[in-house]
């Protein structure tokens, strides 16, 4: 389901003459359906900068990224787009949505844009909302407007709510109390148990042992920049 085979990643740096940085080199790593991989390594060896390769949010200088079938290297905007909305999802430590929007159509949207009705959408949300220990009141209103953590937990609700064949997951249980923490890793078993491959980051070591099939240090990618 996610295939990288031999990917660089340079940066070019423009406020120092143009230095060009090589932060990524020789990457490869398949993931298969069902299978959750955790990305390891010290701060700065790339986890993040793998999975926004991924993503589509960097631009591989060289290799292949093939999602599902589509090589996210060399795939046009609309593909990447086509893309995220029907098979790869990504739960990212931050939420970002348009403000005033209420809470339970920012969880029912993945779903409201591939096509499903807003009434079955909409009970998708609400049963992510009240696993995650969202108040029902709360639902009307903004996310922009909660805590932190009740942020990230709508977060991690909108990212499962479309049932993705891919998921990237970066640190989606930082900063949880332990119930959240045990729905979060529910909710990654689940996703494994109807087969989807997911590639994660986490510096929670027990979470990664309880949900993770196998680790990949990064570290191994990095060029010698001293070289």
């Amino acid at each position: 389901m996610i295939d990288i085979e031999n990917v660089a990643k340079s940066f070019t740096l423009h406020n120092q003459g143009g230095t060009v940085l090589q932060v990524m080199a020789g990457a490869s790593l398949r993931v298969a359906p069902g299978e959750c991989i955790a990305l390891t390594g010290a701060s700065g060896a790339g986890k993040s900068t793998l999975m926004r390769l991924i993503y589509g949010n960097y631009l591989a200088a060289s290799g292949r990224i093939v999602v599902g079938g589509v090589d996210v290297v060399t795939a046009e905007p609309r593909e990447i787009l086509k893309l995220r909305r029907e098979t790869l999802g990504y739960v990212s430590q931050f939420l970002r949505v348009v403000p005033r929007v209420p809470t339970l159509d920012v969880v029912a949207e993945p779903l409201l844009s591939v096509g499903v009705d807003g009434e079955t959408a909409r009970a998708r949300a609400g049963e992510l909302l009240s696993r995650l220990n969202i108040p029902e009141p709360l639902w009307g209103l903004s996310p922009t407007t909660f805590s932190g953590g009740e942020q990230q937990r709508v977060n991690i609700a909108r990212g499962f709510a479309h049932d993705y064949p891919a998921l990237l997951l970066d640190e989606p249980t930082a900063s949880l109390d332990t119930g959240n923490r045990q729905v979060v890793l529910d909710l990654i078993t689940e996703a494994k148990s109807r087969g989807a491959a997911i590639v994660g980051i986490f510096h929670d070591v027990a979470a990664r042992e309880a949900v993770c099939d196998r680790e990949v240090d990064v570290s191994v990618f990095t060029p010698d920049r001293a070289a």
